[in-house]
């Protein structure tokens, strides 16, 4: 039966969209309001205009009342005759036939203006545009660059990247995704640096997708992406313009949705994740030592518990003596297994991380103290975990937390599981083993058929200069190739003032 009824859904749009307005005014409001459902925050408001009965309809939630009456209903009343495009004060003006256009841009925030005798309906934008202020987003917070980021309304949005790439070639390209929803979706690129054959891509992907409703910019990344089943993402999410403009520079594309503060950067690669806008705002070499130290957590979240359990459990020799005996005593009277620890200490961490996002902020304060004081405290007096385990785990999740986008921090900490089931199988040779299935896994992912890995697989020297460590800027004369730029090179004669 359900399926009956999705069908006939869909067979209702598409018969009303082959419905044409007529001369008859009374005709095509009747029709409108059955498009609408007869809705009752449709207002019909009755005027006079060239001597003929003149309607203007709106909904009553879509749009701002004070524009509407200075910009279309008082140039009527007070006009009274001419040319209805002359009248009007409007900064978009719409005319169509169809009774499917027009409920489009009764839903969108216009008002639309019906003429007895006359089959042409205009519509006026006078919506109501109400977003949230631009601030820095909490989850991407920076010391040194902008703070500004995206919010939910999509010109905002495409506004915050025209500020900062004032250039003719920054191209928006719109679909409309959801047949319920009518999301608009845009795309946003440089015109003659992105590659045709990537753009060609994204847009065939994304005119594919064919769903009900569409609402946020994480089920185009679920619809989109080459391998769903990976733990790592493949598209870049971020809510800050200064991140998305640079990408844009390097010939990336990046895809926004309507009422979604955050966007996506395609195509990408693994070290993406880990650079982050301050280290382009400070010295190369400060920027160059943290951006290390984010790589080396990653190892961490990954590896740390893995290296306890293996050398609990098989290689207690490599320690010095100091260290093994009080490992030793203080697993002396724990009744479960290293791995037993480590995961049912990795899922409290989980919940507590949980918790402290779910719940308001003093409350949530609250629960990260009672979590990593008494909680802990309680459990190593209960001989249930051992002091070690507790500094190893601690250790992993700061090291997780480093990571600029939270997206890798939690992927990283994903994997840390398969690695400590492999170390607790076979030791040392369990890790290196997974290790290996990892690096060999990366290599072999890609992001809209770009080498996910770059620059090491396939291995490029050029783009190692703002991987591991950043440069200083007069040596990024190239643009990254990941992306297959039309114009590699963007820097020429930055520093000709030292041949003087």
């Amino acid at each position: 039966m359900s399926f009956f009824k999705k069908n006939s859904l869909h067979n209702y749009h598409v018969n009303e969209s082959d419905q044409q307005l007529t001369n008859d005014i009374n005709k095509n409001i009747h029709t409108i309001r059955e498009y609408l459902c007869q809705t009752e925050d449709l207002i019909v408001k009755d005027m006079m205009f060239n001597n003929k009965d003149c309607t203007i309809l709106f909904l009553d939630s879509m749009v701002k009342k004070d524009f509407l009456q200075s910009s279309v209903i008082g140039p009527i009343l007070e006009m009274k005759s001419g040319e209805i495009q002359n009248v009007v004060k409007a900064t978009e003006l719409k005319c169509s036939s169809k009774i499917s256009e027009v409920g489009a841009s009764l839903l969108e925030g216009f008002c639309t203006i019906l003429l007895e005798n006359d089959a042409i309906a205009k519509s006026v934008a006078v919506g109501e545009i109400s977003a949230r202020t631009i601030e820095e987003p909490v989850n991407e917070r920076s010391i040194i660059s902008s703070h500004d980021g995206f919010v939910e309304n999509l010109g905002t949005n495409i506004l915050l990247l025209r500020r900062r790439i004032k250039s003719p070639q920054l191209k928006v390209k719109f679909f409309t995704l959801g047949k319920l929803t009518n999301t608009k979706v845009s795309m946003v690129f440089i015109e003659n640096l992105a590659n045709k054959k990537i753009l060609e891509e994204v847009e065939r992907r994304i005119t594919s997708i064919e769903v009900d409703q569409l609402l946020s910019i994480g089920e185009v990344e679920d619809y989109i992406e080459d391998n769903p089943y990976t733990p790592f993402p493949q598209m870049l999410s971020t809510e800050r313009p200064d991140r998305a403009a640079s990408y844009l520079t390097e010939g990336k594309i990046i895809l926004l949705v309507d009422g979604s503060p955050r966007i996506l950067i395609l195509p990408i690669t693994f070290f993406a994740f880990y650079q982050s806008p301050d280290d382009y705002n400070s010295r190369w070499l400060v920027g160059s030592f943290f951006r290390f130290i984010r790589f080396f957590s990653f190892i961490i979240a990954i590896s740390l518990p893995a290296i306890y359990i293996a050398i609990v459990s098989f290689h207690s020799e490599v320690l010095p003596i100091g260290i093994l005996y009080s490992i030793r005593v203080s697993l002396e009277y724990v009744p479960f297994h290293p791995l037993i620890e480590a995961f049912t200490m990795q899922i409290i961490l989980e919940l507590l991380k949980e918790a402290s996002i779910r719940l308001p902020t003093p409350i949530a304060q609250t629960i990260g103290i009672v979590g990593g004081l008494v909680i802990g405290t309680a459990v190593v007096e209960a001989n249930l975990v051992s002091n070690t385990m507790i500094v190893v785990i601690g250790l992993t999740a700061i090291a997780s937390f480093i990571a600029p986008v939270n997206e890798m921090g939690t992927s990283a900490r994903l994997l840390g599981f398969p690695v400590m089931i492999a170390a607790s199988l076979f030791g040392f040779f369990g890790i290196v083993l997974a290790l290996m299935v990892l690096v060999i896994h990366l290599c072999k992912l890609e992001s809209f058929g770009m080498p996910y890995f770059a620059p090491f697989a396939p291995f490029n020297i050029a783009d190692i200069k703002d991987t591991f460590v950043r440069l200083p800027f007069w040596k990024l004369n190239t643009r990254p190739t990941d992306s297959k730029p039309v114009y590699k090179k963007q820097q020429w004669h930055t520093r000709g003032w030292k041949k003087k």
